[in-house]
């Protein structure tokens, strides 16, 4: 069998305010709104990368580490000092600083998914 045309689309986040958590992660990445309702809001970053929200009322975040992290997304980033005071000051909760590992940081956003930012190689 050949396999048939299949491509990402999106990666989508489930929170209880698709708009805020799209406006923090948009200011993070300095990516625009390329679509928004109440359901569903869509960031557009370079090229085909889209980042996508989705209406979840009833969302609870994992609790790391005893129910582990499920999915969580890696920011690259060439400074991270100013790189930390920026999501900080946006709104993220620094989980594990570079302390704890020198090449990247874990934070959660103000919905409560994990991410890093990850020094580049």
């Amino acid at each position: 069998m050949t396999r048939p045309a299949i491509g990402m689309e999106y990666t989508v986040l489930d929170c209880p305010d698709p708009g805020a958590l799209a406006a923090f992660y948009g200011a993070v990445l300095g990516w625009e709104v390329t679509r928004s309702d109440d359901h569903w809001v869509v960031l557009q970053g370079p090229a085909a990368l889209r980042l996508a929200f989705q209406l979840a009322p009833d969302f609870v975040p994992a609790d790391w580490p005893a129910q582990g992290v499920r999915v969580h997304l890696d920011l690259r980033i060439d400074d991270m000092d100013a790189s930390t005071r920026w999501v900080l000051g946006l709104g993220a909760e620094l989980v594990e600083g570079p302390a704890d590992h020198p090449d990247f940081a874990v934070f959660r956003d103000p919905a409560g998914h994990y991410f890093c930012l990850c020094l580049n190689d």
